[in-house]
């Protein structure tokens, strides 16, 4: 006699998907507080704080004063001033240069892996152990850069003491310290290109800056866009590679930037107030920006 296979218990599979479900919504919401705790809390702090002055422990609301103070402080220009420079040389170097760096890697048919650990080399370091490498290229008594200016007859320079190289050099500095996450995202996006678009182009006669115009460019639209805002929002917000090469200022002011000015208010004067509005300020231009950017390319999507 054939023995009858026993019935699942009733509501067995109900329960076993329930726990299962409650152990992913647990993981769930532990991340949802984390990210709430480390994220959302301090950009409403910072709302609240831009709006208030606290003197004496008591605090107490004063509107757009902070905002106020702020903006009639001569540092403010000089601020937004030096962080569109550093930006707009942030993308002429750091945007194009690891593109650039990802395109020859991609021509190389062997030793890549090589090349992908070289280029990310830089970015496994800590900041620090950069720094004080460029401090000893930039050095004016005895720095490569100098001793290689002098071997070539042209005149040294100070790179970190004049006005008007100080920005440039920090941007160097910035790029080579940031550029082997970009490399990596653009050699993986190439590597993703089918192969039979640069047959079709040399097969038209198409040359390698052809090919790259034609064909990499297009293929990569999406990857380079996003890479532009990421950059954009990130040089917007630069802060340790002026104030460990320069000391934030650097010579006349030159190197100061928003998110300096906002540690000088917050740790130098005391004023949080002022600190998280300007804080705010910077929040709100990035965040009307990339608003911008999502609203560009749905539309060009469309």
């Amino acid at each position: 006699m054939k023995r009858a296979t026993p019935l699942p218990a009733p509501g067995g599979a109900l329960t076993r998907s329930l726990r299962r479900n409650l152990t992913a919504h647990a993981f769930l919401i532990g991340a949802v507080l984390c990210f709430a705790f480390f994220s959302w809390y301090p950009m409403i702090r910072e709302f609240l704080l831009a709006f208030q002055r606290t003197e004496g422990g008591e605090t107490t609301w004063v509107g757009l004063d902070n905002l106020r103070t702020v903006y009639n402080d001569p540092a403010f220009w000089q601020a937004w001033r030096n962080t569109v420079l550093f930006t707009v040389l942030a993308l002429v170097l750091g945007f194009a240069v690891p593109f650039v760096a990802a395109v020859v890697i991609n021509e190389f048919r062997h030793a890549q892996g090589y090349l992908r650990l070289l280029v990310y080399l830089p970015v496994m370091l800590p900041p620090v152990a950069s720094v004080l490498l460029f401090k000893y290229l930039y050095d004016p008594g005895y720095g490569l850069l100098n001793e290689l200016l002098g071997l070539l007859h042209l005149p040294e320079q100070q790179w970190l003491q004049d006005p008007d190289l100080s920005m440039l050099s920090v941007v160097v500095a910035a790029t080579w310290m940031n550029m082997g996450g970009a490399t990596l995202v653009y050699l993986a996006a190439l590597q993703g290109i089918p192969g039979e678009l640069y047959e079709a182009a040399e097969l038209d006669g198409a040359g390698l800056l052809r090919k790259i115009w034609h064909v990499t460019v297009p293929q990569t639209r999406l990857v380079l866009s996003l890479m532009l805002l990421m950059q954009i929002v990130a040089t917007m917000q630069v802060f340790v590679e002026p104030f460990l090469l320069t000391g934030g200022a650097g010579p006349e002011g030159s190197t100061t930037t928003v998110v300096y000015l906002i540690y000088q208010y917050a740790f130098n004067f005391n004023n949080y107030g002022a600190a998280a509005a300007l804080g705010l300020l910077l929040l709100v231009l990035l965040a009307g920006f990339s608003a911008a950017y999502v609203k560009l390319s749905r539309s060009e999507d469309a």
